[in-house]
Parts: structure tokens; C-alpha cells; sequence
């Protein structure tokens, strides 16, 4: 049996092993606690970490792959995120319109370097443009006095329609004589024509033969306005042998009566990506062709909006009388949604107002990704700066 001291000194060590252990116990589990916490918390900012670098790159290779596809009506869904905080995914949804809308004037503007018929190089180191070669034969028969004149063919000649090609024929002079003159037949949306007609100028001593030049000026057939000079060739027969037929390549050169002396436009264009238009700002022109008597003209300037070869919408700019430098200064809107860009072209034509006649054709400019080096580089400088109006000088042409 137990004493009541024994009986104190065991209940004394139960109670002091017993706090021991509830001592123990309850440090185990606030330790416990705390490296759940800590687990917890590191966790959820590894989490946020991996979040915050893959999302963003994820997205923007969504955008890449999809940006050459017009994003019609697709807005960025909305979330709501915890009060106070802003998720990196509600931040990546904020940027991708302006993503979008970069890279697809990215993808335009490498589609039109890739799609352009003339390269940089050719913009920078040369202003002159390609209007390609006729190939032609003269030769003399001294027992019928006649010297003939055979059209070939040309190659590479440009597109003057507006359906991308043109009509060309060709007018044969004999300098310098324009009262008289031959022209070969038209060949319909062709840029590489073939002729092969023979042209006689019967009755022609050889003596006068020698002291004409033999000119060819090629032009685009328009049924409804004037013929568009393409270009011309010159040569003097008195540098060419005609005891035997004899065969030329030629480069064709600009008219000399042509855009040269016609004058220029200044005028600004702005591609609007996200409303979907293009700005066309009419400024001033400088060193127009007088096309009246008394030596000025009635300048005023109509812009058309075509779409492949379909006239689409027209505006012009009020008439500025006897005014050979005009300062106009008026922009026109035009609707171009961005799958139809490609297709668009601006025909910019600088008209003189005449009150009793039919109204002059002074010069046009024809503004698309496939017209002259000059018009392809503005077109390209407003897809590359959109938002921004990009103003250039040009040269009016025939």
C-alpha cells in the first residue's frame, strides 16, 4: 500500500509528465502549423511566378499565329479579379487588342516588301521606272522606194489599268512629220504584246529616208479618256545600216511630252487599322501645266476609291481659279476594311474646270502596293506607320 506521501510524489510526477507532454504536443503542432503556412505561401508565389512567365508568352505566340487574320468583332473577355489585386492575365488581356492590331500592320507590311514588284534597292538607288522594251526591224528597198517598219513584240511593260495590266498599241512616226502615222493593233490586258506587223512608207527616196528619225511611242488604248503614254523610242536612220534588215531591243524611255512637265502633288495618307480607313489629305500642288489660253488653268483634284477594277466611292476638292500653285489643304475619309487592302487602289486625278468644254485631265498619280517605285514606297510608308500621315511629293503623269 501507499503512504500519502508516495501517493503526493506520484501524482506530483503524472502532472509534471503530463505538462511535459502537452507542452511538447503543442509546440509540435504550432511548428507543424507554420511550415504548412510557409509551404502554403511559397507555393502560392511559385505559382504566381510560373503564371506570370508562361502566360504572357503563350498569348503573344497565340497573337503571331493568328495575326495575319483580320480580328473582326473578337474582343478580350473580362474578368474580375480579387479586389485590390491585378492578375497578370487580366494585364495581358488589357495589352492584346494593341498586340493584335501591331502585328497585323507587321503582317501587312511584310506581305507587301514580299508582294511589291520593286524592291528598297530599287526605291533608293534609282527613281527611275521600269517601262519596258520593244523589239522592232527596219530596212529599205531601193527598187520600190520603200522603207519598212516591223513592230515585235515588248516585254515588261507596266500596268496602267486599273485591273493591273494594260492595252497597248503603238504609233509609228517618222520625224519630223506628225501629220502622218501608223498604229499597230491593240493588244487587250498585255503587258508582253506580240505584232508582228510590217508597216510600208512607199514612194520614199532613200535620200529623205536618211534625214528622218524613226519614232515609236507606245501607249495604253482607254476607251473612255484619253490614251496613257507608256513610252517611246528614238532612232535616227542615218546611223543605221538599210542595205539589210536589221533587228533592235530598245528600252523604252518616258514620254517628252509627259508627267515631267505636268507638275506635282503633295499630299498626305493615314491608315487607320482599327477604324478601318485611310485618310487621304489633298495639301498643295506646285508647277501645273497650263491647259488654258491665257496660259493658267482651274485646278481642283478628284479622288477615286477603287477596289480591283470597280470604282467604289468619288470625292473632289473645290476649284481654285487661274492658279498654276494651288494650295488646297482638304482630306477625304475613305472606308477600306484591312482583307480588301491588297486590292485597293487610290487614283488621284488633278483636273482643270472648264466652263464651255469638257473638263482637262492635267495629271493623275495611282496609289496602290503595285503602281510606280514612288507610290509603292508612300504605300507602304503609310501601312508601316499607321495612325500617322505620311506626306509625299508626286510627279503627275500622262
Amino acid at each position: 500500500m501507499f503512504t500519502d506521501t508516495s501517493k503526493d510524489s506520484f501524482a506530483l510526477d503524472v502532472a509534471l509528465i503530463s505538462a511535459a507532454v502537452f507542452i511538447c504536443l503543442a509546440a509540435m503542432v504550432a511548428m507543424c502549423g507554420i511550415c504548412k503556412w510557409c509551404q502554403h505561401r511559397l507555393g502560392k508565389r511559385h505559382k504566381s511566378s510560373l503564371e506570370a512567365v508562361t502566360t504572357p508568352d503563350s498569348n503573344r505566340g497565340r497573337i503571331e499565329k493568328k495575326a495575319i487574320k483580320l480580328p473582326t468583332g473578337n474582343k478580350p473577355v473580362n474578368t474580375t479579379p480579387v479586389q485590390g489585386q491585378v492578375s497578370q492575365d487580366d494585364l495581358d488581356r488589357r495589352t492584346e487588342p494593341r498586340s493584335s492590331v501591331s502585328d497585323l500592320v507587321n503582317s501587312l507590311t511584310s506581305e507587301m516588301l514580299m508582294l511589291s514588284p520593286c524592291s528598297e534597292d530599287d526605291h533608293e538607288g534609282s527613281s527611275r521606272e521600269n517601262l519596258g522594251r520593244i523589239q522592232f526591224s527596219v530596212g529599205y528597198n531601193f527598187q520600190e522606194s520603200t522603207f519598212t517598219v516591223k513592230i515585235l513584240k515588248a516585254v515588261e511593260l507596266p500596268a496602267k489599268d486599273f485591273s493591273g495590266t494594260s492595252d497597248p498599241f503603238v504609233k509609228i512616226y517618222l520625224l519630223p512629220d506628225k501629220k502622218h502615222k501608223l498604229e499597230t493593233k491593240v493588244k487587250r490586258k498585255n503587258l508582253n504584246p506580240h505584232w508582228n506587223e510590217t508597216f510600208l512608207f512607199e514612194g520614199f527616196p532613200y535620200e529623205k529616208v536618211v534625214q528622218r528619225v524613226l519614232y515609236l511611242q507606245v501607249l495604253d488604248y482607254d476607251r473612255f479618256s484619253r490614251n496613257d503614254p507608256i513610252g517611246e523610242v528614238s532612232l535616227p536612220l542615218n546611223k543605221v545600216d538599210l542595205t539589210q534588215t536589221q533587228t533592235f531591243w530598245k528600252e523604252l524611255k518616258p514620254c517628252s511630252d509627259g508627267s515631267g512637265s505636268r507638275g506635282e502633288l503633295l499630299l498626305s495618307l493615314c491608315y487607320n487599322p482599327t477604324a478601318n480607313t485611310i485618310t487621304v489629305n489633298i495639301i498643295k500642288a506646285r508647277n501645273l501645266k497650263a491647259m488654258d489660253i491665257g496660259g493658267t488653268s482651274d485646278p481642283y483634284v478628284k479622288v477615286w476609291l477603287m477596289y480591283k477594277d470597280k470604282k467604289v466611292e468619288k470625292k473632289k476638292t473645290a476649284v481654285l481659279k487661274r492658279c498654276l500653285n494651288p494650295i488646297f489643304n482638304e482630306s477625304f475619309v475613305f472606308d477600306v476594311p484591312t482583307e480588301i487592302l491588297r486590292e485597293t487602289t487610290i487614283i488621284i486625278t488633278v483636273m482643270d474646270k472648264d466652263r464651255l468644254s469638257r473638263n482637262d485631265v492635267i495629271g493623275k498619280i495611282y496609289l496602290s502596293w503595285k503602281s510606280g517605285p514612288g507610290e509603292v514606297k508612300h504605300w507602304k510608308d503609310m501601312i508601316g506607320r499607321p495612325r500617322h500621315a505620311v506626306a509625299q511629293w508626286h510627279q503627275l503623269k500622262a
